[in-house]
């Protein structure tokens, strides 16, 4: 008997562990709230990943982000995040801890020094490869043995992959993400083995309509600040649809994750309205460090 109790003892460490370790693998830094970090640790990472470092301290307190946002978008797919009922900030800044105000003044310092020199690794480095699904995205079940047109962008003029020939077959795998305007999201593999996201008009669609909610877009006019490729394929090959250059203007809709961060965006091309994808820190984005504006806090005297 004691054998028994003994195996069943170790067997719940076991299972402790591994659940203990699967939850840190869901925070950037998993002891930011407990422990004081040092420089060298935190400056393992990179810029970007820092932001979101940053945002972590205050989504662990319910931070209400702004939605569409890229924040909004990555904490709400966390399963320990959950934003107050209340979206007042006051209440998660006085909730922080003395320790975590420390943290975040350490992070914000780290930062600033890598916004000229950035170096360090990347959140998404240890993301798996190959067709890596954007998060928001179910697999869609649609009625077999139909052909539907898509086009990247909710309106049957708007540019259209394949040399104005993009289609899906419903026999294959199709993953959705929502509605906008009766047109469905929709992300899918094609022949050649890329990867292409698009918009379906439910009108085509036969058989029972998938049941998604509408999609919530920032629409917000911002600038490229350096060179890069708007791409409809952001899970595999990321082949471009067209270069855009610094300066140009676009239009944010909001950001999605797999592998990488991916900003999705509208832009014009030779009068046609697209959408696709750049990779996240191209764009001159309004700032959404929700500790920005804060002269003091709580433990600073």
């Amino acid at each position: 008997m004691k054998k028994v109790l003994a195996a069943l003892m170790a067997s719940l460490m076991m299972l402790l562990i591994a659940a203990t370790a699967v939850a840190d693998m869901m925070y950037i830094l998993p002891e930011s709230n407990t422990r004081r970090l040092t420089w060298d640790e935190v400056a393992e990472w990179d810029y970007e990943t820092l932001g979101y470092a940053f945002n972590e301290l205050m989504a662990r307190h319910g931070f209400n982000f702004e939605p569409g946002q890229r924040y909004d978008n990555y904490f709400s797919t966390l399963p320990w995040y959950t934003p107050n009922a209340n979206p007042d900030k006051q209440i998660v800044y006085h909730a922080l801890s003395e320790i975590e105000w420390d943290n975040y003044r350490l992070i914000k310092a780290v930062r600033e020094e890598k916004r000229v020199f950035d170096y360090g690794k990347s959140m998404w480095d240890n993301y798996s490869r190959g067709f890596a699904t954007l998060q928001g995205f179910e697999y869609a079940q649609l009625k077999t043995n139909q052909i539907l047109s898509v086009y990247s962008a909710p309106d049957y003029r708007s540019w259209r992959g394949s040399n104005g020939k993009a289609q899906v077959s419903t026999n294959g795998a199709i993953y959705a993400a929502g509605w906008e305007s009766g047109w469905l999201l929709v992300m899918y593999e094609i022949n050649n083995g890329s990867v292409r996201v698009g918009y379906v008009d439910s009108q085509q669609i036969k058989g029972t309509i998938p049941v998604y909610e509408t999609l919530n877009f920032s629409y917000e006019q911002t600038t490229v600040t350096q060179d890069c490729v708007l791409t409809d394929d952001p899970a595999r090959y990321n082949a471009s649809i067209v270069r855009l250059s610094a300066g140009d203007t676009v239009t944010y809709l909001t950001t999605y994750f797999n592998n990488k961060a991916w900003d999705y965006v509208e832009v014009q091309i030779r009068g046609q309205v697209a959408r696709g994808f750049i990779q996240s820190g191209n764009l001159a984005l309004t700032a959404e460090d929700p500790l920005d504006t804060l002269d003091t806090d709580p433990w600073s005297k």
